[in-house]
C-alpha cells in the first residue's frame, strides 16, 4: 500500500504495525493522543501527529490508501471507571474517523474486539468497552452500506509481546504477571481463575493486519491463537506465589475464536505461542 495512516501508532500494537508498514515500503503517518502511546515506541521513517481522533479531519489533510484504526480506549475492566474517556475515544473519536474515511473514500481496517463473541455472544454488553467496540463494527458496516466506504474488520484475541504495558489499570495480564514475577511479588489471579483466553503474539496480529490491509474486505477476520489458557495456567507458566484476587466486572469466562476467513482467504497462521514466549522472557530476565 502506498500511504498508510495508523491511529494509535505510538502504542503497543500500533508501533509494531508501523514498523511492518515502513519495512514494506509504505509512507506511514501516525495519529496518537499519547494517552497510552509513548515516544519511545517511535519508528524511524514514520510521521507522527499528536492529537485526538476526534480532530482527525483537521489534523490529517492527505488521503491515505488504508486507514488502520487502532487508536481507541483498550481495556475491559477499567472501562467501568473511565466511562467518559471510553465514550469520548470509542464513540466520538471513532465516528470522526469513519467520517474522515467517507470524505476521503479510503479503506478502513478496524481493530474490533473479540469480547463481543464471549460467553455465547453475551460479551458485547458485559462492559462499556465491549459495547462500544461491538457498536463500532456495526457502524462501519453501515458506512459501507450507506456511503460505499471500503472496509475490513479484524478481531484481536488477547495480544501480548514486546512493548505491552504492565501498569495495573491499563496493562495486559501477561505484562502484569511478568513484572510481578520479575520483582518477586505474588501473581494476583482474578477470580475464579478458570476464565479462558486465546493469547496471540503482537507480530502475528501485525501479519494479519498487513494481509487484511492488502486484500481483506468485509467483516469477521479473527486474529487469534487457537490454543486457550486459563488465567491460572498463565500464572503457572511464570511460577512463583499466586494469590486469588476478587472477581472483576466484565470478566468474561471464554471466547469463541473465529479464524476461518483469516486462514482460508488470507493464509494467515499464528507463528508464536505463549509458553515459548514466557520461557524466553524468564530466561532473559
Amino acid at each position: 500500500m502506498q500511504r498508510a495512516l495508523v491511529t494509535g501508532g505510538a502504542g503497543f500494537i500500533g508501533s509494531h504495525l508501523c514498523e511492518r508498514l515502513v519495512a514494506e515500503g509504505s509512507t506511514v503517518v501516525s495519529l496518537d493522543d499519547y494517552s497510552l502511546g509513548n515516544e519511545a515506541n517511535h519508528v524511524k521513517g514514520v510521521e507522527y501527529v499528536r492529537g485526538s481522533t476526534a480532530d482527525i479531519s483537521t489534523l490529517i489533510t492527505d488521503t491515505p490508501t488504508v486507514l488502520f484504526h487502532l487508536g481507541e480506549y483498550p481495556r475491559v475492566e477499567q472501562s467501568f471507571v473511565d466511562i467518559e474517556t471510553v465514550l469520548t475515544s470509542n464513540v466520538v473519536g471513532t465516528k470522526a474517523v469513519f467520517e474522515f474515511a467517507r470524505q476521503h473514500m479510503c479503506k478502513v481496517v478496524y481493530a474490533g474486539s473479540s469480547t463481543k463473541f464471549a460467553d455465547g455472544g453475551f460479551g458485547r454488553d458485559q462492559s462499556p468497552y465491549a459495547w462500544t467496540k461491538a457498536a463500532n463494527t456495526e457502524l462501519l458496516r453501515n458506512y459501507h452500506a450507506w456511503f460505499g466506504v471500503p472496509y475490513a474488520i479484524t478481531y484481536f484475541y488477547n495480544v501480548y509481546g514486546p512493548r505491552e504495558r504492565s501498569q495495573q489499570s491499563n496493562g495486559t495480564v501477561v505484562a502484569i504477571f511478568a513484572e510481578r514475577w520479575r520483582t518477586k511479588q505474588p501473581l494476583i489471579v482474578t477470580a475464579p481463575g478458570t476464565q479462558q483466553r486465546n493469547f496471540t503474539h503482537v507480530l502475528d496480529i501485525v501479519e494479519g493486519l498487513w494481509l487484511v490491509g492488502v486484500k481483506g474486505q468485509g467483516d469477521e477476520y479473527g486474529l487469534g491463537h487457537p490454543d486457550s489458557y486459563t488465567i491460572r495456567e498463565v500464572a503457572e507458566l511464570f511460577g512463583g506465589e499466586m494469590v486469588l484476587g476478587p472477581e472483576r466486572p466484565g470478566n468474561r469466562m471464554q471466547s469463541t475464536v473465529h479464524l476461518d476467513r483469516a486462514q482460508l482467504e488470507l493464509g494467515w497462521q499464528p507463528q508464536h505461542n505463549l509458553p515459548d514466549y514466557i520461557t524466553a522472557l524468564k530466561q532473559s530476565t
